[in-house]
């Protein structure tokens, strides 16, 4: 069952990641709808990994079945049966209601058919916090990991929007362990200009840091993309900030742009890319039909490792 990529691979700043979850105790995980090989085999692979315990919710012979047919042992994992994948979504997002999970995890329905049950007013996952997303990336030939936020969610995210998004991008950089995080907010130009209007966001949210508005991470914006990670480029720019040439968060203006900015990385340069949303009563691992195993094992991991940060401030605050 274990995928040679995910293990005998050489040391990347997932294998960190990875190895420091299976620190942690493993948080047991709600899996909607895991009805395909792709989805099915990263869960199991992350529980073989001792990075999760997952509890399978969708029609119980068809889970069965794909295990059977792709040589997958349940063992004595815990299935919870659901008709269908609308059905799965809706008792997945309840078992997290009732305490059931530490992590809700999306198999093989679609995005927005979990989403929509997360976020339903009455009885989703909501909080105070804008619900966002985060590409955890793994880029070859980068120092550092590299999230990009937001490029799953938030279409055309407004001022507010983004200081949810930042704040969220931030607690998770620091909660994971990584240090205090050079945020980008990116833009086609580092001007601050009327004609786009995400520069003028970008200069606000810096101001809103300054404030205290955004705790935690250094910002600097507006960034192009290029002398927000190159030295080299942020220095012929005259860029003098601790973050220009060297951000490790990157907000981007809108989806389409985080979203071809991620899948460029992804298929162009062969980043992994592993997915988290934040915002919600718990982390939720979101992957993508075409991630590799690897990539949901980091996925796992970093949202184990949120997880369990998240019970030890409860039990200190409690």
């Amino acid at each position: 069952m274990t995928d040679p990529s995910a293990t005998n691979a050489a040391p990347s700043k997932y294998d960190r990641l990875i190895a420091a979850a299976q620190e942690a105790p493993s948080a047991v995980t709600i899996v909607a709808h895991p009805c395909d090989e792709t989805s099915l085999r990263g869960a199991l692979e992350a529980a073989e990994q001792g990075l999760i315990v997952p509890v399978l919710v969708g029609p119980e012979a068809r889970i069965r079945k794909v295990a059977a047919e792709n040589g997958l042992d349940l063992d004595d994992h815990e299935i919870v049966d659901a008709p269908h994948s609308h059905a799965a979504a809706a008792k997945a997002v309840a078992l997290i209601r009732e305490g059931k999970g530490d992590l809700l995890m999306k198999g093989s329905l679609h995005t927005d058919e979990l989403m929509r049950e997360v976020t339903a007013s009455a009885t989703g996952l909501r909080t105070e916090r804008r619900i966002s997303h985060v590409f955890v990336m793994d880029v070859l030939g980068h120092a550092d990991t590299l999230f990009i936020t937001d490029a799953a969610i938030n279409i055309f995210p407004d001022l507010d929007a983004k200081r949810d998004i930042v704040q969220n991008a931030i607690d998770l950089w620091v909660t994971i362990g990584l240090g205090e995080p050079r945020v980008g907010i990116v833009s086609a130009v580092e001007t601050v200009t009327t004609k786009i209007p995400s520069t003028i966001d970008a200069a606000a949210l810096c101001k809103m840091a300054e404030r205290g508005q955004i705790k935690g991470g250094i910002l600097d914006g507006p960034l192009a993309f290029d002398n927000a990670i190159s030295p080299e480029a942020a220095e012929i720019k005259g860029l003098t900030s601790p973050v220009a040439g060297r951000a490790q968060i990157i907000v981007v203006p809108d989806l389409e742009a985080g979203n071809m900015l991620a899948k460029n990385l992804t298929f162009l340069s062969h980043a992994d890319a592993a997915g988290i949303v934040l915002g919600a009563r718990v982390p939720i691992v979101l992957t993508s039909r075409a991630d590799s195993v690897r990539s949901r094992l980091a996925s796992c991991a970093v949202a184990s490792l949120y997880a369990a940060a998240r019970r030890r401030q409860t039990q200190v605050a409690g």
